[in-house]
């Protein structure tokens, strides 16, 4: 009977917990850490070209393989969230890891004995003095890079779960308020990047690398403080060991088993009974996809028991879940290559364009600011005035489906890609119209012709990266929610190292597409209608893979099945 009451008891205390007042230290970190990690994705080439004497191509493969690896590097985060620790303490950890590398990004950048002579400041007699990077120097700097690399993967897998968590998706008001937890989170990472992009950016042009790394350590610092203030308000997670692990069981299990016939009875197949689940534990329906691997659950009397040769059937679903989430985020990820190439391609087109207005220029390494600023307008009405509207029509709090807002992603990324063609073909022709196709001064077009693709992309991101994490989180099972998260993140990672590749192989099958030096003479316009092509095969294929995905079906106490667009439904 005591025992009973404490269990009651401790039920009413984690329903106190969590909701939206926990949420507010969540949405901080979010925007404190990506305003730091974006403010140096857009500007650590000109630190390591002009400070750090890299070449230009070595300056973009540092850039490139610190972004990609920052979003891979989540995998590790969301593994350890999952397997050892809590989401809270582990988005402290990488926290602190993170600020250990800005701190000595910072300490490297304010000393000059730590740093090579800059070339650029070397008269011509002087230029024998230009070196390159010592080892002990370029230690320094990769130690920095990787270490922010690893606190900030760590905190993307690990900070997007601990902030849903903080809402029951059983729970038909939690349910909506989940729902908008994850567009208000993008809302906070976005103004975080609008921030990194103008003033952070502002502050390490004009002021010197020294102050720029400075305040992303003192951002970072600032961080950790505000998500150790909202500890007593958390619903935490209780790990449940390796999701790896538990995975490999049922490939090996099954295997074991492959000669074993299926039984007709599928209620026969093992499952942990009622008297033995916690209240934590979630029961999975099984679905007919990927039948071989029930083989990992029959039960074999003569066969000793052990988890390497006997799994339930949430252990397999749990597997089959994750196999139907990767084609998902595999045909998501050559959107992320177009956004890469947007970034990269954009800045050099804004270089020959006319970038005044009333008499104020425009730097072109501003106009990553145009997407973030259409992100900032969409989201409240997004989910303040469609979300409200739809979920009317369909009785689900997200309004739409999460594959139903990936597609439509996709679609728009596509139309990005059609119109950036149609942009450069119209800056083409007026340098051939007007004799400029070699001259340095800029063509009589404005640059804000380049904030159309950029706009319509911005709304792309809007609708595919929150709906990728909001279904990976939504249809991972209990045990994996960070290291699915962590996954979501992969097709980032996977875009940013694609995308030189990309560049490589056009320029060898086309015979120098953007083989020149000259945007006046490269065949840019081609290459966006090949990305926009390309692009609508990828959506095809995204179709395909998204008609065959089967939601996941979660039993409640009594044994009733609800699958994630039932539990839905208000």
């Amino acid at each position: 009977m005591g025992i009973l009451k404490n269990m009651d008891m401790q039920q009413r205390v984690q329903r106190k917990l969590g909701g939206k007042k926990a949420t507010l230290p969540v949405y901080i970190m979010e925007g404190l850490d990506n305003m730091a990690f974006v403010a140096n994705a857009v500007s650590l080439v000109t630190y390591f070209f002009s400070y750090m004497n890299f070449s230009l191509t070595e300056s973009a493969t540092t850039l490139t393989n610190f972004s990609g690896t920052a979003f891979l590097l989540a995998l590790v985060g969301g593994f350890i969230s999952d397997t050892y620790m809590s989401r809270f303490k582990t988005c402290v950890l990488f926290a602190c890891m993170e600020l250990l590398g800005y701190g000595l990004l910072t300490t490297q950048a304010y000393f000059h004995q730590l740093r090579p002579i800059p070339c650029k400041d070397l008269a011509p007699n002087q230029i024998s003095q230009c070196k390159s990077t010592t080892v002990g120097q370029a230690a320094i700097l990769y130690s920095g890079l990787y270490l922010v690399a690893l606190g900030t993967g760590g905190i993307k897998a690990a900070l997007p779960a601990l902030g849903a968590d903080q809402f029951d998706a059983k729970n038909p008001k939690e349910a909506t308020q989940l729902s908008s937890f994850f567009n208000w989170f993008l809302f906070s990472l976005t103004i975080g990047s609008i921030i990194g992009v103008t003033l952070i950016n502002w502050i390490g042009a004009n002021h010197g690398w020294g102050w720029s790394f400075g305040i992303c350590t003192i951002a970072i610092f600032c961080a950790i403080l505000f998500i150790c203030m909202g500890k007593s308000l958390y619903r935490n997670n209780i790990p449940k060991g390796s999701p790896l692990t538990r995975i490999i069981q049922v490939f090996v299990a099954a295997f074991r088993n492959r000669k074993v016939q299926i039984p007709e009875n599928t209620e026969e197949l093992h499952e942990i009974h009622e008297k033995e689940r916690d209240d934590n534990y979630e029961i999975l329906k099984r679905t007919e996809q990927f039948r071989f691997l029930d083989h990992a659950a029959i039960t074999i009397k003569p066969t000793p028991s052990g988890p390497w040769n006997l799994c339930t059937v949430t252990q397999v679903e749990e597997t089959k879940i994750l196999i139907r989430m990767l084609p998902i985020i595999f045909s998501t990820m050559f959107m992320n290559t177009c956004l890469a190439q947007l970034q990269t391609f954009t800045i050099q087109q804004s270089t020959t364009m006319n970038n005044k207005i009333k008499g104020f220029k425009v730097p072109g390494s501003t106009l990553p600011v145009i997407p973030l600023l259409i992100i900032f307008i969409l989201i409240p009405i997004y989910d303040r005035i469609f979300v409200p509207f739809a979920r009317r029509i369909t009785g689900i709090p997200t309004g739409i489906r999460h594959l139903q807002r990936i597609g439509i992603g996709l679609v728009l990324s596509v139309i990005s890609m059609a119109v950036a063609g149609f942009v450069e073909t119209r800056r083409k022709s007026l340098a051939i119209e007007h004799n400029m196709v070699d001259s340095t001064e800029p063509l009589p077009i404005s640059i804000f012709w380049l904030g159309y693709q950029y706009g319509i992309f911005g709304a792309a991101d809007m609708f595919t990266l929150i709906g990728i994490l909001e279904f990976f989180y939504a249809e991972s099972s209990a045990g994996m929610k960070s290291l699915s998260t962590a996954i979501s993140w992969c097709s980032a990672a996977f875009g940013y190292f694609t995308s030189t590749v990309v560049v490589v192989v056009v320029n060898k099958v086309s015979g120098g597409w953007l083989a020149s030096n000259n945007l006046n003479r490269d065949k840019l316009n081609y290459f966006y209608y090949l990305l926009a092509v390309i692009s609508i095969l990828n959506f095809v294929f995204y179709l395909f893979c998204a008609s065959c995905y089967i939601y996941k079906t979660v039993e409640d106490k009594q044994g009733d099945s609800k699958d994630n667009v039932e539990l839905a439904k208000v």
